[in-house]
């Protein structure tokens, strides 16, 4: 008969995120999808009034459910993940009431602002044990994050960079740009719960990853000033190639964000970017671009479709609905 899993609710020490992370590993390779997405495993080791972390160990001690709940923004943000030989045990449950409670009333924090938000939660891939579990607990769709991809081939390499009309794209400076890219980050994403949240901080934690590279991070700066504000930005991600990409597989480039500051909206730059990044993937040696966009994004799906970008996955949040 099944046991309740054993919860704890402190800070992660290095030997628990490493654990979490095996965790997701495992998870990963039996679903053919991440269960926890990039955010929360940068976070592992983060501290902070607005962030819970919760770790389910079955009777042996071993980690079989992980739950990072991030009250932050407007919403309280869920990510769960249950090993594979821990399902259908109930650990998803106690970890999805964990995550009900600690929106309601945060475990470790009385930070003002932070009681009380309505709880979304993440379920990537949205496969159908996901579809299951969010429908037996009384969880609707409320948000779909749409993962688009397009083959690259000789003639993105092979692409003139876009007329910018008098401004310039030069590559971004790990240190000097830092902050000024946090500022148009923020602007370009007002109004989105995680992008226009990121810090400084966030940023070097990307810059500390094995993909990061400057060489495919550019600013759109204007001409006569390109120390001056930087009016928008493209960001693209190439994680090491696996062993099977050099046996033909395809090796996958990410446009891993396009920014453009609300000043320069109109101009095309979300376009011109997006060809900027298609081309510098393609001369890396990627022969597939992914991409993400909210489903309800009119603009940018209409300029990724224009790219030729075509649906591939999704990735769903989930959340009970609203009372009236």
């Amino acid at each position: 008969m099944p046991t309740t899993p054993a919860l704890s609710f402190d800070p992660l020490d290095p030997a628990a995120q490493d654990a979490v992370r095996a965790l997701a590993a495992a998870a990963a390779e039996h679903d053919g999808v991440a269960p926890l997405s990039e955010q929360p495993l940068l976070r592992l080791g983060t501290d902070a009034d607005w962030l819970t972390h919760v770790v389910a160990r079955d009777d042996e001690g071993t980690v079989v459910g992980y739950l990072q709940v991030d009250r932050g923004g407007d919403d309280a943000s869920a990510e769960l993940v249950v090993h594979p030989d821990g399902r259908r045990q109930g650990v998803g449950g106690v970890l999805l009431r964990t995550a009900e409670r600690d929106a309601r009333l945060p475990m470790f924090s009385g930070a003002p602002g932070q009681r009380g938000k309505p709880l979304r939660v993440w379920a990537h891939g949205d496969l159908p044990a996901a579809q299951a579990f969010a429908a037996a607990h009384g969880y609707e769709v409320a948000r779909e994050l749409l993962v688009l991809a397009r083959a690259l081939g000789p003639d993105d390499a092979a692409r003139d960079v876009p007329d910018l009309a008098g401004l310039a794209l030069r590559t971004f400076r790990p240190g000097a740009d830092d902050e000024a890219w946090v500022r148009l980050n923020a602007r370009a994403f007002a109004d989105h719960p995680e992008q226009g949240r990121l810090t400084v901080d966030d940023l070097h934690d990307r810059q500390r990853e094995p993909w990061f590279d400057a060489d495919g991070f550019f600013l759109v700066v204007p001409a006569d000033d390109e120390t001056s504000e930087p009016l928008g930005y493209l960001w693209t991600k190439v994680e090491d190639q696996p062993e099977g990409a050099r046996a033909g597989e395809s090796r996958v480039g990410e446009i891993y964000a396009v920014g453009v500051s609300p000043d320069a909206q109109g101009r095309g730059l979300g376009r011109a970017l997006t060809a900027v990044g298609l081309r510098h993937l393609a001369r890396v040696g990627c022969d597939r671009a992914v991409l993400y966009v909210d489903g309800d994004n009119a603009a940018a799906l209409a300029t990724y479709a224009g790219a030729g970008f075509e649906r591939a996955a999704a990735d769903v949040q989930y959340a009970r609905p609203a009372v009236a």
